[in-house]
């Protein structure tokens, strides 16, 4: 279910950034706010534990940002 949420985030933000690039980075940084406080919250669990749980955080992070920098990578290079 997590990995359907974070699909469709990173898809309303590549979109959001396409159209409106300035209004794209509050949703994006609070969407990474979100997961950091999740793969903190999954990191104090003991050991090789703590990394299972925070890794999908983590990981969901980098995807936001990338389709975030990457719509508006395409918006720039649009000739209009």
């Amino acid at each position: 279910m997590m990995i359907v949420g974070i699909i469709a985030v990173c898809i309303v933000l590549a979109v959001l950034a396409f159209f409106l690039p300035r209004l794209s980075r509050p949703p994006e940084r609070g969407t990474q706010r979100t997961l950091g406080a999740g793969s903190r919250a999954g990191g104090k669990a003991p050991g090789v534990l703590g990394r299972m749980f925070s890794k999908p955080f983590r990981s969901g992070s980098r995807a936001v940002s990338r389709s975030g920098s990457a719509g508006r990578r395409t918006r720039g290079r649009m000739p209009f």
